[in-house]
C-alpha cells in the first residue's frame, strides 16, 4: 500500500475521487465514522436528510451488492493506483491473529485497511485463527483468554471504522478434523462472536458502522462437507440477532459448482441476513489443466515446443516475464480458460440476483507466495488475479498488465454498481 505521504498527496490532488464509491447499490450511503447517538448523518435510505438526527436504535445500514478487491494476507502486493485503475470501491484482507500485538494498528493488513478507510473505500476485515496444526482453545482456558485479549486489541483499533468484520477466515480449513467433529471448533468461534458482540454493545451501545458476519464456509459443493458442524455454524448465525450473515469461499472446479453454496446457506439464514463472498475462483479447474500441453496454435505462433506443459510455461513466465500479448494469447487460446473468461462477471451477477449479497471481493495481484516453487502440483492462484504483475513484463510507467477477461469485467461490474447506486 502507499505511504501516508503518498496518501495525503493523492487526497490533495483529488479529494473527491473516492467519495463517489460510497454510493452502494440501491442508493445506500455509507454512514460517517462513529456510532449514532443522535448525531448528524449524511442522507440515507431511511429518508433522514443531511443535518437531521437519525434514530439511535437499530443497526447501521449495511452494504448491498458491492464488489471489491481482495489482498488476502498480502497488503503490500497492491497499490491504491492499481485499485483506482480497477475502479475498485471496497477492499478486503485478513489478519492472522498471532501477529496482533498491543498496538493492533501496526499489523500490516489492519494498517492497510485503515488507510483505505480514510481514503473512502469500504473495508472488510476477516479474523484468521490458524489452529489447523494444534488444538483449538477451550472456553475458560488460558489459551482462550490470550486469544480474546488479542481480539480486544483488534476491536479497539477497527470497530466502528471497518465496515464489515468477518469472525473467522476459513475456520473449516484452519482447524483440526477432531475439533470440527467434536464441536470444539464451533464452540470456540461462538465464544469469540459472543465476546465481540458484548464488546460492541459495551463501547457502542446505540449504533455502530461495523457489521458482523460469521467467517467463510468452504467446500459446500461437496455433499460430505455439509455436516453437523456447518449446520451448527449457520444455526448460530441465524439465531444471533447481531450477526448479519455468513461468508462463503467458493473455490471450485466448474462454474456450476458455486450454486450449491447458495442453495445450502440461503434457506438457513434469516430473511434479513445477507452473505459475503470474500473469495471465489476457478482455481480447482485451472489446476486440472496444469499438466496439459500448451495449445498447438499458441506453440506455433510463439515458436515453442508443442509438448511444453502448461505448468512449465507458467513457471518460465514467472522466471522471465513475457510480453503482454504472449500471455494474452496463452489464456485466449487455452479452451479451459477461454470458456470461463467471464466467470467473474457471471458469478457476481448470480450473487447480486439473489438480492442477498452484501459484498463480494476478488483477488487483485499475483502475490509472491503464488509464484514460489511453481510446478504441476502448485495451486495456480495466480491465474485468478486481475493483474498479471509477475508473469508479464511490467511497463516502464503505469499499472501492471491486465488479466485477459477478468479485469475488464471487474470494471464493468463497478460501472453497473455505480449506475444502480446513483
Amino acid at each position: 500500500m502507499n505511504t501516508d505521504t503518498e496518501t495525503e498527496t493523492e487526497t490533495r490532488k483529488n479529494p473527491l475521487a473516492r467519495r463517489r464509491v460510497l454510493a452502494l447499490m440501491g442508493g445506500t450511503a455509507l454512514i460517517a465514522t462513529g456510532c449514532t447517538q443522535g448525531e448528524q448523518r449524511p442522507d440515507d435510505k431511511s429518508g433522514h436528510a443531511s443535518g437531521e438526527r437519525a434514530p439511535a436504535d437499530g443497526p447501521a445500514e449495511g452494504p448491498d451488492g458491492a464488489l471489491g478487491a481482495n489482498f488476502n494476507e498480502d497488503p503490500d502486493s497492491v497499490t491504491f493506483a492499481e485499485l483506482r485503475d480497477l475502479s475498485a470501491s471496497w477492499l478486503r484482507g485478513f489478519v492472522p491473529m498471532p501477529e496482533v500485538t498491543a498496538d493492533a494498528s501496526q499489523q500490516r493488513a489492519i494498517e492497510a485497511l485503515l488507510d483505505a478507510h480514510h481514503q473512502g473505500y469500504g473495508t472488510v476485515l476477516s479474523l484468521k485463527f490458524p489452529y489447523n496444526h494444534r488444538a483449538i482453545p477451550r472456553p475458560g482456558s488460558s489459551a482462550m483468554t490470550a486469544e480474546l485479549a488479542r481480539v480486544d486489541q483488534v476491536l479497539h483499533t477497527v470497530l466502528d471504522t471497518v465496515d464489515v468484520l468477518a469472525i473467522g477466515n476459513e475456520p473449516f480449513i484452519e482447524s483440526l478434523p477432531q475439533d470440527r467433529s467434536s464441536g470444539a471448533m464451533n464452540t470456540f468461534y461462538e465464544t469469540v462472536a459472543e465476546h465481540i458482540i458484548a464488546y460492541q454493545k459495551k463501547h457502542f451501545p446505540s449504533r455502530c458502522r461495523t457489521h458482523l458476519y460469521m467467517g467463510a464456509l468452504n467446500h459446500l459443493d461437496k455433499p460430505d462437507e455439509q455436516t453437523a458442524a456447518t449446520d451448527r455454524w449457520l444455526s448460530f448465525a441465524r439465531r444471533t440477532p447481531e450477526i448479519e450473515g455468513v461468508d462463503i469461499h467458493p473455490h471450485v472446479a466448474a462454474p456450476e459448482r458455486v450454486q450449491p453454496y447458495l442453495d445450502y446457506i440461503l434457506p438457513r439464514l434469516r430473511d434479513d441476513q445477507k452473505f459475503l463472498v470474500t473469495e471465489f475462483s476457478l482455481v480447482q479447474l485451472w489446476k486440472q489443466h496444469l499438466s496439459d500441453t500448451i495449445p498447438t496454435r499458441f506453440a506455433r505462433r510463439h515458436h515453442l515446443p508443442p509438448d511444453t506443459p502448461v505448468w512449465k510455461l507458467i513457471r518460465d513466465a514467472i522466471e522471465h516475464p513475457v510480453p503482454e500479448q504472449k500471455w494474452h494469447d496463452f489464456l485466449a487460446m487455452s479452451p479451459w480458460f477461454e470458456r470461463n473468461k467471464h466467470f467473474l462477471r457471471d458469478q457476481v451477477g448470480h450473487f447480486r440476483d439473489t438480492g442477498r449479497l452484501a459484498v463480494a471481493t476478488y483477488g487483485v495481484t499475483q502475490g509472491a507466495a503464488m509464484t514460489e516453487n511453481f510446478g504441476p502440483d502448485k495451486q495456480p492462484w495466480l491465474l485468478n488475479s486481475l493483474y498479471a504483475n509477475r508473469t508479464v513484463e511490467h511497463p516502464a510507467d503505469g499499472p501492471p498488465a491486465h488479466t485477459y477477461g477478468f479485469f475488464d469485467d471487474f470494471r464493468a461490474l463497478q460501472r453497473q454498481q455505480d449506475r444502480r447506486g446513483s
